[in-house]
């Protein structure tokens, strides 16, 4: 008889683990309240972002706090309550933002994202998703010069130390490749390994369709317990009780208030986002991903429509949606693109979960046999999660793993 396992959210982390198990042989249940791909999984940018090599660092430069502090910015806000909240994990952040501390993380990262296309591409041609998925990379716009300057000096380091293939376009050969945007921008930076997706809880849901065809059982419902017993764990869905010998977190901001209910922590704080999607306003189109760099939001060409994402927000998770920060990525976006109506009836809502140390959790949970973690992915799940679900599939099957996992334990806390 195989060996059962519940994996404990569909997006885009808890599906990649299940069907990397479920190709392995392991009789796999996939658990969660909504479809595949509704939660923080649907409303991403879309992006599988080979170029971020180096996870995103708290702002530690006195310019940056300076700006930052009247809390009327793009790329982040936050709220009082939840930064006391999370203040500790967030000072830990912070410390782990620059320095010799953040030099030793690069590589820890760097190593799951250089596997992250290989990871897609093999979940890609199973699901039969590959007009989801576009491989003519993003742009990262400047409006100004010297940080444009700055970023390329970055981005060259990032081609020698990890492969990363990029190409510097100036004001004129971004006009070529996007001739609606303005003369605002310096240039850009055409990040060329990176894919994008026009409809990313399309291809979660894509994936979550290949693991049933391999054999794998998807239950939506509420999970109202999760309890250890002598043969494994036991989970109560609905007023029905699931067992299997392994269990899998995948509950991205959810983990935490699960991982304490089982007598666990982790320093997890959670970075918020909105959507919101436009109509391209008359004879203007948007041909490529394109971030305003110096401002912090990103505009994608979806299926549904321009959609517009804003930067962070730090907030307690369940707080109620705060749409100043979205208005205000509208009205910097209007500089670059004049946008069209908006699309949806109320701006999407979602919620990031960030470890302290930016890494993602992944590996057997300490002192309770059979639980396994993968969770904390921050900016990058979307990204990372078949990179990081092939990872935790070879733990949980006894295999060794591609590299080497000790810095993404939760017991690393």
């Amino acid at each position: 008889m195989a060996r059962q396992v519940t994996v404990l959210g569909a997006g885009m982390i808890g599906v990649s683990v299940a069907w990397y198990l479920v190709r392995r042989g392991f009789d796999v249940t996939l658990i969660d309240r909504q479809a595949p791909g509704q939660e923080t999984s649907f409303g991403n940018a879309g992006l599988i972002q080979r170029e971020a090599v180096r996870p995103y660092p708290f702002p530690r430069d006195l310019a940056t706090l300076i700006r930052v502090l009247p809390n009327r910015q793009v790329d982040i806000r936050y709220r009082p309550g939840g930064m006391w909240r999370a203040a500790l994990p967030l000072f830990q952040y912070w410390r782990n933002s620059g320095g010799s501390r953040y030099a030793r993380l690069v590589p820890e990262y760097a190593a799951l994202i250089q596997r992250c296309l290989d990871a897609h591409g093999e979940m890609i041609e199973a699901a039969g998703a590959e007009s989801l998925v576009g491989r003519d990379g993003w742009l990262e716009v400047y409006r100004s010069a010297d940080k444009l300057a700055e970023r390329l000096e970055g981005a060259r380091q990032m081609g020698a130390e990890y492969g990363v293939h990029f190409r510097h376009l100036d004001a004129g050969e971004l006009a070529e490749l996007e001739p609606d945007l303005t003369d605002r921008c310096a240039g850009a930076i055409h990040w060329l390994d990176s894919w994008t997706v026009a409809d990313p809880g399309a291809l979660v849901q894509a994936y979550a369709r290949a693991f049933e065809a391999e054999g794998g059982r998807l239950l939506l419902g509420e999970v109202q317990d999760v309890r250890q017993d002598a043969d494994g764990w036991q989970v109560d869905v609905d007023a029905q009780t699931h067992h299997a010998e392994d269990l899998v977190l995948a509950l991205g901001p959810w983990s935490r208030t699960w991982l304490e209910h089982l007598g666990l922590s982790a320093p997890m704080f959670v970075k918020r986002g909105y959507h919101m999607h436009y109509a391209g306003a008359e004879g203007a189109t948007l041909r490529h991903w394109v971030m305003d760099a110096e401002v912090g939001y990103v505009m994608a060409p979806m299926k549904a429509g321009i959609r517009l994402t804003t930067g962070a927000e730090l907030e307690r998770l369940e707080a109620p949606p705060h749409h100043a920060q979205l208005a205000a990525a509208e009205g910097r976006a209007n500089e670059l693109l004049t946008l069209g109506e908006r699309l949806d009836a109320v701006p999407w809502k979602g919620a990031r979960p960030c470890m302290p140390d930016m890494k993602p959790v992944v590996g057997p949970a300490p002192g309770k046999r059979g639980l396994w973690c993968s969770f904390g992915h921050g900016h990058h799940g979307f990204t990372l999660g078949p990179a990081t679900g092939q990872l935790l599939a070879q733990m949980i099957a006894g295999e060794t793993p591609d590299i080497e996992m000790a810095p993404y334990r939760l017991d690393r806390f």
